[in-house]
């Protein structure tokens, strides 16, 4: 299997590494708007490097993983599928509803794959959640609190370019909170916080955010992010039900000092960081790829499955901006069910 890498940041090149590595991959063509660091990363995996996308299209390749910025997903998913390729891509698909849409439109009418990046589906702790949820261990589900702290704010330049702290980051809890429990979002009360750093307010985003959400089946959860978690990178999710309680994200690395005398020390080794935490998780997602463009297993995460945690963000930010309780009904895109 031949497979075109397009962008090889930090990311692009974990995923490169995977795929270099992968007994199903024969090869990889890989390219970036920086050319020099798409010649490096192939000279140092003994891989190919092409001076652009049009390369990658014309040279012949068994599927796409695009890893580049934002803005360009949507038209590399377009042309991938037009092309009759299977698509891995990073999340987002777009910042907005119409974008998206148009964007998984296009590749169900090609009839190819689209296979989200949403790594912590493939987390052994959200794993476990799942299982402990569906297998009924917990009992009634009632609360279920989610949280996403940064360490450190990203550099300001880029956060116009992120979408907001509801798309760019809690996006991911709203999509592990519909993986882990089965069940869709319905309304949202959002509200956010931009008292930090200048470079939030000058970019029309908050450092700060929290939302209280209302699932379907009357589960009440709740989802906070922040940039300024000095302690380290904590991304933690608690389920409690009439039987039982869960934790994803409790370990010796979790970035949290107890106050009680008999309370866990501190960690010595806090994490840092999401490629750090979620090491494991995004070689599983590749390695998933790979077995669906094989036929092997079915899409573990589609273009739909991404817009229905973008609309969540999406209406957080109108929940946010116009201060009042905002039900996922509003927005569109919502017709088609979710696959769980």
């Amino acid at each position: 299997m031949r497979i075109g890498v397009i962008g090889t940041g930090r990311i692009g090149t974990i995923h490169a590494n995977t795929l270099s590595r992968h007994r199903e991959v024969g090869s990889l063509i890989l390219t970036d708007a920086d050319g020099a660091r798409a010649q490096e990363l192939a000279h140092r995996l003994g891989e190919t490097a092409a001076p652009g996308v049009d390369e990658i299209f014309k040279w012949g390749v068994d599927a796409v993983v695009i890893t580049t910025a934002t803005s360009a997903h949507a038209e590399l998913i377009g042309r991938a599928a037009r092309s009759g390729l299977p698509v891995f891509c990073e999340k987002p698909i777009t910042l907005d509803l119409p974008g998206t849409l148009q964007a998984i439109a296009e590749v169900e009418t090609a009839g190819t794959i689209l296979q989200m990046g949403f790594q912590r589906r493939f987390d052994a702790g959200y794993t476990g959640a799942r299982e402990a949820v569906r297998s009924g261990r917990l009992g009634r589900l009632h609360t279920v609190r989610a949280l996403t702290s940064d360490q450190a704010p990203p550099p300001p330049e880029w956060l116009p370019l992120s979408g907001g702290l509801y798309r760019d980051t809690l996006i991911h809890d709203f999509d592990i909170l519909r993986w882990v429990t089965g069940h869709e979002i319905v309304d949202v009360y959002a509200a956010g916080s931009d008292a930090g750093p200048p470079m939030f307010r000058a970019a029309g985003d908050v450092d700060t955010a929290a939302a209280v959400l209302t699932l379907d089946d009357g589960t009440l959860a709740t989802a906070t992010a922040t940039r300024m978690n000095g302690a380290g990178y904590d991304v933690r999710m608690e389920l409690a039900g009439e039987l039982d309680q869960v934790v994803v994200g409790l370990d010796d690395r979790t970035p949290i000092a107890s106050t009680e005398p008999t309370g866990p020390p501190a960690a010595d080794k806090p994490w840092t960081g999401f490629l750090e935490r979620f090491g494991p998780a995004y070689e599983a997602e590749l390695h998933a790829f790979i077995e669906v463009v094989r036929g092997e297993r079915a899409n573990p995460c589609d273009g739909r499955e991404a817009l229905q945690a973008l609309r969540v963000a999406e209406a957080c930010e109108v929940s946010r901006r116009e201060r009042r309780a905002v039900r996922l009904a509003e927005l569109p895109g919502g017709t088609s069910a979710a696959v769980f």
